[in-house]
């Protein structure tokens, strides 16, 4: 605990990571929300949208009027907040943007994957979120970009290789599959999101040239093949990649390059083989929380490292990112407000 509570808001506050970034505020102990923003809630209570903050004595305001907070945290869309970033720093001394507005560090990387930038002059001053990829540079921040989910889930499953110099820009091909739940596509997620549409499927959704390659391209150096499904879960972001090194990999290595990364990381695990029904990283085994899982199998007949790894695209992969990396900047503790631990057993994830 420190002696100082910072102010904070959310902006875009009905979808599903806005709701987290208010469960989790909500228990901070040195945050305290005093504004939660949405055009088509407006004066309704929290709890109207979030059954489970009905106890939360907080009604969402205009997006148009803005309180002055130490902290302003941003679930909008794609596109919005580089429209409004300015009007955000006349509120906040501190942005954090949930969306992929600032994640990349070129503009000409926004031409490429997306559809431009309105602000490039804020991308050199933006940092990415991910603590365990980006933790020195995260100190003292003021604006911090949430990196994507699935693009999370790999970077932490392929990082340690990449440290280790198991995987660089000239190493063998990297592929990677990633198996996401329902509430990837947001509260408004269309047809595709609608239960009945979604229940029962393993569906091939981006099977290339998924913007996420943009930045696991960008923060790795590594060029990957990559495809993602959507599957019959809630919660969940599961990245299972394929990685053929140029030169012999031992199990050994392996556990000193994982562990090397990892160890000292409040919110990492490594689950590789061992007893038990939960061999291998799972999103169920995480749901909830702001813990990522990876592990690893070698496969020296085909010289394969299979690597897993799993998060909570709402929370690892969006929410409990962007909290950790606020904490990270305003020097707080990294885990505050992000203790919990999860429950077994769980269904759905």
């Amino acid at each position: 605990m420190t002696d100082e509570t910072y102010t904070a808001s959310v902006v875009g506050g009905t979808g599903f990571t806005g709701g987290e970034l208010l469960r989790i505020l909500s228990g901070h102990p040195e945050f305290e929300v005093v504004q939660a923003t949405s055009r088509s809630a407006d004066n309704m209570t929290v709890g109207r949208s979030h059954p489970n903050l009905r106890g939360l004595d907080l009604r969402f305001s205009d997006p148009d009027d803005l309180e002055s907070v130490d902290v302003l945290f941003s679930a909008t869309p794609h596109g919005v907040s580089m429209g409004r970033i300015d009007e955000y720093f006349e509120a906040a001394d501190t942005v954090v943007d949930l969306s992929a507005d600032f994640r990349l560090p070129e503009a000409a990387l926004y031409d490429e994957w997306y559809d431009g930038h309105e602000s490039p002059e804020y991308l050199e001053r933006a940092e990415y979120a991910l603590p365990e990829l980006n933790r020195d540079n995260l100190s003292g921040a003021d604006l911090i970009a949430g990196g994507g989910c699935n693009a999370t889930a790999t970077i932490l499953g392929l990082k340690p290789l990449v440290d280790a110099g198991a995987l660089g820009p000239d190493a063998g091909e990297v592929v990677v599959d990633v198996k996401v739940g329902s509430s990837e596509g947001g509260a408004g997620g269309g047809a595709a999101s609608s239960h009945p549409e979604r229940s029962g499927v393993v569906r091939p959704y981006a099977p290339t040239s998924h913007r996420h390659e943009a930045e696991i391209e960008a923060y790795l150096g590594l060029d990957v093949s990559f495809t993602v499904h959507a599957v019959e879960m809630v919660r969940g972001a599961s990245a299972t990649c394929h990685v053929f090194p140029d030169e012999p990999v031992s199990k050994a290595d392996l556990w000193q390059a994982y562990r090397g990364a990892y160890a000292d990381e409040p919110f990492m695990r490594i689950v590789s083989g061992g007893g038990g029904v939960y061999r291998y990283p799972e999103p169920k085994a995480v749901a909830g929380t702001n813990h990522g899982e990876v592990g690893f199998e070698l496969d020296p007949g085909n010289r394969r490292i299979v690597v897993f790894s799993a998060i909570d695209n709402m929370m690892k992969g969006s929410a409990g990112q962007a909290v950790h990396a606020a904490n990270v900047a305003l020097e707080l503790p990294e885990d505050a407000g992000l203790e919990f631990q999860g429950l077994h057993p769980v269904g759905s994830p």
